[in-house]
């Protein structure tokens, strides 16, 4: 009995994961979004490299591009590659 719900287990995880990855990542506006939403929403990005996108954009003003990220301190071109589809602006 007891290997029989293990494996239920398993195969509800298994299967809860897939439904999960089927839905489309919510976008994130990067000018108004705070600490939390960025580092939990954005691959490759954690705490810091979001306090550096907030501190960024009270610097500079709001980004006008997806490609002006760059220009954070530690995030590259690979990092905005992999999450262009999760920014938004607006």
């Amino acid at each position: 009995m007891r290997i029989f719900r293990c494996f239920l287990l398993s195969l509800l995880l298994a299967f809860s994961s897939l439904v999960l990855a089927a839905e489309p990542p919510a976008p994130v506006n990067i000018n108004t979004a705070d600490v939390a939403t960025l580092a939990t929403s954005l691959k490759g990005v954690g705490v810091s490299k979001a306090k550096a996108i907030i501190a960024y954009r009270e610097n500079y003003g709001p980004f006008k591009s997806v490609d002006e990220l760059t220009a954070v301190k530690g995030i590259g071109e690979s990092l905005v590659k992999k999450n262009r589809e999760r920014i938004t602006l607006e």
